[in-house]
């Protein structure tokens, strides 16, 4: 039963109702309620949101699988940081106006890195 996992799941969720809250507090001050309203800012504040929906589920589902299957509990706990990190430093990057290219870029790099890395790690283990 995964112990570790668990918890970079919660802290991931609360950043996703974090960006959430961004979506609906730009939605209350555009009054918009569908789409973006043509609004530059909705538009940010929706593809923050849903970058971290896209990246965030594969994520984590890696991190619980990797567990499961044995992995060390300081690499659940390096990956799931990883992960956490990397989606934050892309929120910020993507979502600061005007955007901070550095952050964007390296949150990809390690949400990317850590999804990869661990996705070997459980090809890996299932063949050997």
């Amino acid at each position: 039963m995964p112990e570790i996992s668990p918890l970079y799941a919660g802290l991931l969720a609360l950043l996703f109702l974090m960006l959430s809250a961004r979506v609906s507090a730009g939605r209350y001050k555009h009054k918009i309620s569908i789409g973006d309203g043509g609004e530059k800012d909705m538009v940010k504040r929706i593809r923050v949101q849903a970058n971290c929906a896209e990246y965030v589920p594969i994520g984590i589902l890696m991190l619980v699988l990797a567990e499961m299957q044995g992995m060390p509990g300081w690499l659940v706990h390096f990956f799931g940081l990883t992960l956490l990190t990397g989606r934050i430093m892309h929120a910020y990057g993507l979502g600061s106006s005007p955007q901070v290219p550095k952050f964007r870029i390296w949150g990809m790099y390690l949400t990317v890195g850590m999804i990869a890395v661990t996705a070997l790690s459980n090809v890996g283990h299932a063949l050997f």
